[in-house]
């Protein structure tokens, strides 16, 4: 597939429709295992924002990602932005791995 073509960007923008939704569900997610409290949150300013009010918390990540996605789709002719692209899509991927292996688990034990 050649950067640029219609194709390109049909594939593109499907994966980053895709990331807003996976940082959606990683941000709700959080949200339920914190109020658990099986997990925390590894980053010291979003478990902060996630202390004090969870809709600042769901807010703000939304905004940093979305913000991050939009200057890579506005670099989008760029390969190091496709590939950025590409890589924050397999990390969400992962990270919903992670949660889902998490909800797995606390079935398992009860």
């Amino acid at each position: 597939m050649v950067i640029g073509t219609r194709e390109h960007y049909r594939w593109l923008r499907g994966m980053v429709i895709a990331l807003v939704m996976l940082n959606a569900i990683d941000g709700v997610l959080t949200i339920v295992w914190i109020e658990t409290g099986r997990f925390t949150e590894a980053n010291p300013l979003m478990d902060l924002l996630l202390t004090n009010d969870p809709v600042l918390f769901i807010s703000v990540k939304m905004l940093l990602v979305c913000l991050g996605i939009l200057l890579l789709w506005r670099c989008r002719d760029s390969g190091l932005a496709v590939i950025s692209i590409f890589f924050c899509f397999t990390a969400y991927c992962y990270v919903l791995t992670f949660h889902f292996d998490a909800f797995n688990r606390l079935l398992l034990t009860g």
